[in-house]
């Protein structure tokens, strides 16, 4: 069974980037799943779909109107909606807040945990989300739970927006993180959760190479 490393946590844990860079030190392919549920928001903000209505989004996802998948460019992956590269349009405020919302709906998991769980059968990945460790890959070889103070993490998401020149107030971000926490802990359909057999990383006090370096130890032990 080929290697398999599960890494959940909450919004703004610095997933996708620490995964990263832990799949380029393991030589193996990274899936960020969340790229997938907010290609998804996308569409439905895109074409103007409440996203608060699951018959319809559900309903949308079901017909196979809404096609998800992820390819790889060296090592960077691409997230494609309908066959469309919309990677540099999926880390805004307005589509992360649309695919918290569609990321509650069974249709949407369904769709997506399907084509996540078909990926990481066909070669060694590391895959993070919300709900890999529990749900996607139970079975995955190493699960680790990465998070931060909700502090730690606003501030994070606020150096990056600075970086693209979005002024939000940080107070802003961090009631915007606060409610994201609640709302994924707390969804009906796989919520958020620290599987039972993961390791907590705690990031809140480490700097980004403390915190891969503390991952890629946790990955070597294990193997």
């Amino acid at each position: 069974m080929p290697l398999t490393i599960a890494i959940d946590g909450p919004v703004g844990a610095g997933k996708s980037t620490i995964s990263d860079v832990v799949a380029k030190r393991l030589g193996i392919l990274h899936l960020d799943t969340g790229a997938m549920y907010r290609a998804v928001g996308l569409y439905m903000l895109d074409h103007q779909v409440d996203i608060r209505d699951e018959k319809a989004v559900s309903g949308l996802c079901e017909q196979g109107l809404v096609q998800v998948d992820a390819r790889y460019e060296g090592d960077a992956q691409r997230t494609l909606l309908n066959g469309e590269d919309v990677t540099s349009r999926l880390r805004t405020q307005e589509v992360g807040g649309a695919a918290s919302a569609v990321s509650r709906y069974p249709a949407v998991r369904r769709m997506l945990v399907r084509r996540q769980q078909e990926m990481a059968r066909q070669q060694p990945m590391l895959l993070d989300g919300r709900d890999i460790g529990t749900v996607v890959l139970k079975d995955a070889t190493v699960k680790i739970y990465l998070t931060a103070s909700p502090e730690a993490r606003a501030k994070r998401r606020m150096l990056q927006l600075r970086e693209k020149g979005d002024q939000t107030p940080f107070e802003e971000i961090l009631e915007e993180v606060n409610a994201r926490d609640w709302q994924d802990m707390h969804r009906e359909t796989d919520p958020l959760r620290q599987a039972e057999d993961a390791v907590l990383v705690d990031s809140s006090d480490l700097d980004f190479d403390e915190t891969v370096n503390a991952i890629l130890s946790l990955v070597e032990a294990k193997q």
